[in-house]
């Protein structure tokens, strides 16, 4: 893959990442606003997912309304009703210890999943991104975990690093993982976030749609690229949040997108951009549709 590659055909249906590919920060990437109303105005289904469980899917649809992009909140998929899903299959009746900000503990609490502190009680110690994470939690993982040899380890997202405005970044989930698993020894059970295929699953439930007529559009390869692997799915590699070109030059043919795309209107095919008479001085065009920050 030597550069850029767009597609040439629409889609079923859009699965959307967030942080890095629709937005960063409080700012709405390049392109998107016309973008997203395009295939609103083609009646495409559009979904949003998401591996930050420090949101709930209702606090990430009124951010992207305030954003400009009108969207309902069964639009949203986060990793946190994937952990539900996978707590309630695998191992219902569970205790849980989550070291976890509140949206997860609240998801847990609503779905009347019992949690405890005490690590004699714990069976699914549950990491996530977690900016409270402190020794003391620490110890209680690893007493369930290693000294009790009761309780297993599960992630919310394997991503090592959220991406913040101006290149900078902030620690994630697989560094909460990494910790737990370095002292105790173990090996984490599951990471129920993206590339889970399930994620898709939960995305098009209630939509008439094959996933294999829809195209998962995302930042990071690990991820996003990655679910659209295991969920047989095409696949549209942003370069405006993680990976960059040089990344897709180093995986394997398998694991590689679909399509690379300097700027995420590009998933609209050029003759469709000429019709349209879209330009690529994205500034301007988004600044006419009255979008771009919050």
């Amino acid at each position: 893959m030597s550069g850029i590659v767009m597609p040439e055909k629409f889609y079923a249906g859009y699965l959307f990442d967030l942080d890095g590919t629709i937005y960063l920060g409080d700012h709405l990437l390049p392109g998107v606003a016309r973008l997203i109303g395009e295939l609103r105005r083609r009646s495409v289904p559009v979904r949003f997912l998401t591996n930050n469980p420090t949101r709930t899917p209702r606090e990430y649809s009124d951010k992207l309304n305030r954003l400009g992009i009108p969207t309902s909140v069964s639009e949203v998929v986060n990793s946190v009703g994937a952990l539900i899903r996978w707590i309630t299959r695998h191992h219902p009746g569970a205790t849980v210890f989550p070291i976890a900000e509140r949206p997860v503990v609240a998801a847990l609490e609503s779905a009347g999943i019992p949690m405890s502190e005490d690590p004699a009680q714990i069976d699914v110690v549950v990491a996530s991104y977690d900016r409270s994470f402190d020794y003391r939690k620490l110890q209680i993982a690893f007493d369930a975990i290693w000294y009790h040899r009761r309780a297993i380890l599960v992630g919310t997202n394997p991503d090592r690093y959220c991406p913040l405005p101006g290149g900078r970044g902030e620690p994630d989930c697989a560094a909460v993982i990494a910790a737990i698993e370095a002292c105790t020894g173990t090996t984490c059970a599951a990471v129920v976030g993206k590339p889970d295929p399930e994620m898709v699953s939960e995305a098009l439930a209630g939509v008439d749609l094959d996933p294999r007529s829809c195209v998962m559009v995302g930042d990071r390869l690990s991820t996003d690229v990655a679910l659209s692997v295991n969920a047989g799915m095409a696949s549209a590699l942003v370069l405006t949040g993680d990976s960059v070109l040089t990344d897709v030059r180093q995986v394997v043919a398998d694991e590689r997108p679909t399509y690379v795309l300097d700027r995420i209107d590009r998933l609209v095919p050029s003759p469709v951009w000429r019709e349209l008479g879209w330009s690529e001085s994205s500034e301007k065009d988004d600044e006419k549709l009255g979008v771009g920050s919050i």
